[in-house]
């Protein structure tokens, strides 16, 4: 009997924002995937092509992300450990063995043994850095809807200087890696907040990334439609299009608020309904969803409302 190994490799240690993702990867003796390589040392359009490729010939691919409030109370090398360790938890094959690209993995159950420079050396890390390295980009992309001053769909949160300028005028987001000195220097406040007139613009983020954690796809954000203004969320779920309005408030009551929802808004925002299909070409199910944000010291308290009756 062949014995099943699987590499192990992560992507996102040194990014400023953003989780980081580690993949493991078993593949067959006789996988016949040509040109891989380290991640890093392939062309995106490359990874890609080899990202699909792996998809469907490997035995097995587990997946292993850890969040940024992880990576700040752990550290990152800790968080790096750890998505390598829920990797190999979701295999669906039990290896016999897993090459680590770097270092060993202490308290593993799954024999394991650290190959350095391993992405460069073994076919199963090299498909596991292509696995991480394209799973984390097209995480990064999606947070760039909601974060399109920031430009992670370009440097994937790196710290580039363009990335390192759109901290010093926005400050950090809660996908910021607080822990790291660049976003330290830049945490803002809400009284700072508050000065540069963006309670609703910081608002519409945090909505935005709540809806994204309960699974809906966030298409665009103040999303334009004539003549009645704009969208603050446009979002996507499996089987419906969803249009959201954002109300935010500042140390005020929650629980209060949800009588100050705009219906004539609701309505011209159902109104806006046979345009969205046309834009999108899809004839899906659209519902209509208000979002309360309340920002506080102690942080924010979100309310969210499903299905709106205009009626």
């Amino acid at each position: 009997m062949n014995k099943k190994i699987a590499g192990v490799d992560e992507a996102g240690r040194g990014p400023l924002a953003g989780p980081v993702v580690a993949a493991a990867v078993i593949l067959n003796d006789n996988h016949g995937i040509n040109g891989l390589r380290d991640s890093k040392k392939l062309s995106q359009k490359n990874r890609e092509l080899l990202y699909n490729e792996i998809l469907i010939k490997a035995e097995t691919i587990g997946i292993g992300k850890v969040d940024v409030k992880t990576i700040d109370r752990i550290n990152i090398k800790e968080a790096t450990f750890k998505a390598m360790k829920i990797a190999l938890g979701s295999l669906s094959t039990i290896p016999h063995k897993a090459f680590i690209d770097g270092y060993a993995l202490n308290n593993q159950v799954i024999p394991n043994e650290g190959i350095i420079g391993g992405d460069d050396l073994i076919d199963s890390i090299k498909a596991a850095s292509i696995i991480a390295k394209v799973t984390r980009d097209r995480l990064m992309k999606e947070y760039a809807v909601i974060f399109p001053e920031y430009g992670f769909d370009k440097h994937k949160g790196y710290g580039t200087k363009s990335h390192l300028k759109a901290l010093s005028e926005y400050r950090s987001t809660p996908i910021h890696r607080r822990s790291y000195k660049p976003v330290a220097k830049n945490m803002p406040t809400l009284n700072w907040i508050a000065k540069q007139n963006r309670i609703k613009w910081l608002g519409e983020k945090l909505a935005a990334l709540y809806l994204k954690q309960k699974g809906i796809t966030i298409i665009e954000m103040n999303w334009k439609f004539e003549p009645y203004g704009e969208i603050d969320i446009l979002g996507k779920s499996e089987h419906e299009c969803i249009l959201i309005d954002v109300m935010t408030t500042y140390k005020s009551n929650i629980h209060q608020n949800r009588k100050n929802i705009n219906h004539n808004k609701m309505i011209q925002m159902g109104n806006a309904i046979p345009q969205l299909r046309n834009d999108l070409e899809q004839d899906m199910d659209s519902r209509i969803d208000h979002v309360l944000v309340n920002l506080t010291k102690t942080g924010p308290e979100i309310k969210h409302y499903k299905g709106i009756n205009l009626e």
